[in-house]
């Protein structure tokens, strides 16, 4: 190489590892947010007078780290309060990895307010451990936080419809202690096939997964209370009050505990228990919405989880009127056109609402910056969402008992 091309090289060179350095200076500052120093924290005002917060349970197993940080980051609020299960069948390197993205978030690092569960849960399918994942959730949730409003449950398979300023904006309107329960008391083909077999949860008392099994005979249904469940083939979502969950997790009457133990021995515990405690306590049975605000598509005849959504189902979807949707392909095209039209999420961001006050480019996330995070925004999906939620209200209103 000659002296002419040694000097290009060398000045290509300098001038590559100094683009490579500005790169990673941007790349730096855009997602640490001056990391150097303690982010500011505004002050979250919770109560009347102030817009609703949500308790989050957010719940996966092996393989979805990546799937459960994604829904964090879509339903993500500095007011709310998260908590994210990883259970047992998963290993402890997916929850260190899972602990990592969680703190890479400059909002999270700043108000504190998402946990990662260390001591997984067991989860056996249709088994009875996923209802005592669901009641240690709610009762860390109530310890950890004392402003939330509502407890919401969520897989790795859902995802939001709405932003987290939609659903508080939606919320703000309605009474706290409201409880969207999908629920009846007839419960059909159900009763033959899942509660009146006795079902062990292995995962209860055995360190290894395994499934349930059956035992010979059935049991009468009990006539000390009323079974409900979920009206579709599997409907177990709730979005319960702080007061229904404070009820079932200290129970100041022994209903909950019956009920506990009753439910111990069904097959899908959760989509019987919570369903069944509310609609036979005379606190709580008044308090109830019929229906969990979540879009399904089922196929014929129906399998044991719902139709797989695709762009096809786009439209239909966010034309619902729900504030989540179940179930997703990892990585489905369907939740990258939920991002961008409805979410308006870039990739590895938090979704945007009135509190995020960065500058939107592609250098910068706008929610690595904030302002007053106790007003929220309403956007275009919160007409759809709110007109969903009034027409719920007004067929609630119009029926003098709710649990039927």
């Amino acid at each position: 190489m000659g002296p002419e091309k040694k000097w290009i090289f060398t000045l290509f060179s300098g001038a590559f590892i100094t683009f490579l350095i500005f790169l990673s200076f941007i790349s730096g500052f855009s997602s640490s947010n001056y990391s150097a120093f303690p982010p500011h924290k505004p002050a979250v005002h919770h109560g009347p007078g102030h817009p609703p917060a949500f308790a989050y349970y957010i719940s996966g197993g092996r393989g979805d780290v990546e799937r459960l940080f994604r829904l964090l980051l879509a339903v993500y609020h500095p007011r709310n309060r998260y908590l994210l299960h990883i259970t047992a069948e998963g290993s402890d390197e997916e929850r260190l990895r899972l602990g990592a993205l969680v703190k890479s978030m400059p909002a999270v690092r700043a108000f504190g307010n998402v946990d990662v569960i260390g001591k997984p849960d067991p989860n056996t399918y249709m088994g009875s451990t996923n209802i005592a994942a669901i009641l240690r959730a709610a009762a860390v949730l109530l310890k950890v936080d004392g402003g939330w409003d509502w407890f919401i449950t969520l897989s790795a398979l859902d995802y939001p419809l709405i932003t987290q300023d939609d659903l508080s904006h939606v919320f703000s309107s309605i009474s706290r202690d409201l409880n969207f329960i999908d629920h009846t008391s007839d419960l059909g083909w159900k009763e033959g096939q899942r509660i009146q077999p006795i079902v062990v949860d292995p995962g209860i008392y055995l360190a290894r997964r395994t499934q349930i099994f059956h035992a010979t005979e059935k049991r009468q249904m009990p006539d000390a209370f009323t079974v409900f469940t979920g009206k579709s083939f599997i409907q177990h979502f709730v979005i319960g009050s702080r007061s229904f969950l404070e009820f079932c997790i200290f129970g100041w009457d022994n209903l909950p505990r019956t009920l506990l133990m009753y439910s111990t021995n069904v097959a899908l515990p959760q989509e019987v228990y919570f369903h069944s405690v509310i609609c036979n306590s005379p606190e709580f049975k008044n308090t109830t919405v019929n229906a969990d605000l979540r879009y399904f598509v089922w196929d014929d005849p129906p399998k044991m989880e719902p139709h797989i959504l695709r762009e096809s189902d786009y439209e239909d979807m966010v034309n619902s009127g729900s504030a989540f949707a179940r179930q997703f392909e990892k990585e489905g095209s369907v939740l990258d056109m939920i991002d961008k039209r409805v979410l308006l999420r870039g990739r590895n961001r938090a979704t945007p609402g009135a509190w995020c006050k960065g500058r939107r480019s592609w250098l910068m996330d706008p929610c690595s910056l904030w302002g007053d995070v106790n007003v929220v925004k309403a956007g275009p999906q919160a007409k759809k969402f709110g007109g969903s939620i009034d027409k719920i209200l007004d067929d609630r209103n119009s029926q003098p008992n709710t649990c039927m």
